[in-house]
């Protein structure tokens, strides 16, 4: 089987930044923050239909999230982990990957590095030219880009510090999916 042939039959994927983009961030001083705990964990009004309209549609649903926090002690790996099992056992995820390192790291796996992307369809047979990657900062729509996927980013973070050109801009994850559903955006 030729190359060609064998990319056209692997699955395709939209990865998606957590915070943000599934669940509310947490505004503290200023700062779009991810939730600490159970408690305030709030998914985003229409994320579980748009991720069983896109599961329906073939999609693998594939979270990739830096959490540093964990690294610098502000939040505790065990939360993580609840919100973690708490998001895989209430929406059609397949897979959570997260990052808990901080930049100076240097890993392969923290965003903007493609790492998790490039793992994850390692793991699961994606074809990432005809896969997406939904986040809500810049490092999410790099990451994308760095793996090969087309990009959305879904507006309403509070971080402005870099510039980035994503394929189209949303204001929600249902606008997104409705965006790849209709065939309006992609690489092919």
């Amino acid at each position: 089987m030729s190359l060609s042939a064998q990319n056209k039959q692997l699955r395709r994927a939209v990865f998606l930044d957590r915070d943000g983009v599934i669940n509310r961030c947490i505004i503290r001083e200023g700062k779009s923050l991810p939730p600490h705990s159970m408690e305030e964990l709030e998914i985003l009004p229409g994320v579980p239909e748009a991720l069983k309209a896109l599961r329906q549609a073939g999609y693998l649903l594939i979270v990739v999230t830096n959490q540093p926090d964990v690294a610098t002690g502000v939040q505790k790996m065990e939360n993580v982990e609840k919100i973690h099992a708490h998001l895989m056992g209430h929406l059609p995820l397949d897979e959570i990957r997260a990052c808990f390192h901080v930049d100076a790291d240097n890993c392969g796996c923290r965003k903007p590095k493609p790492g998790m992307l490039l793992e994850a369809a390692e793991k699961h047979g994606v074809n990432l030219a005809n896969s997406f990657m939904i986040g809500d900062r810049w490092r999410d729509i790099e990451a994308g880009r760095r793996a090969g996927c087309a990009t959305i980013l879904v507006r309403g973070n509070l971080e402005k510090t870099k510039t980035v050109e994503p394929d189209a801009v949303v204001d929600s994850l249902a606008e997104a999916a409705g965006l790849i559903l209709s065939g309006k955006i992609g690489r092919k």
